[in-house]
């Protein structure tokens, strides 16, 4: 079982300057249809509704963070990964919803 408030919720800034930077490795859990339409550039599609935690992509060093569109099932990623023992403990809060709302870019 994973604790309450164990998974960190991160900015839209913090997250921009992660992947400015290259220590974040963002991991979009929407489906298909919704990152056709749109997605921040540079996210890896790992779907949730076939989520499994060992084939997220080896992070390089880079922390791990989840994406969705409003932050529910990011979380939810978060809390899947964490309990089979991987250390990836951020998400997105507020999704793609925040990520647009702060003003940064996405792709079409």
């Amino acid at each position: 079982m994973v604790e309450p408030d164990a998974v960190r919720d991160l900015t839209p800034q913090e997250v921009a300057a992660g992947l400015e930077t290259g220590s974040i490795l963002l991991v979009d859990v929407r489906e298909p249809q919704e990152t056709a339409m749109e997605r921040i550039p540079g996210s890896v599609l790992l779907p949730l509704s076939r989520f499994d935690p060992n084939d997220i992509p080896d992070p390089q060093g880079r922390a791990v963070v989840f994406t969705c569109a409003a932050g529910i099932r990011s979380l939810r990623a978060a809390e899947v990964a964490l309990a089979v023992g991987y250390p990836y403990d951020a998400h997105l809060a507020g999704g793609l919803k925040s990520w647009k709302a702060a003003g940064f870019p996405i792709e079409r």
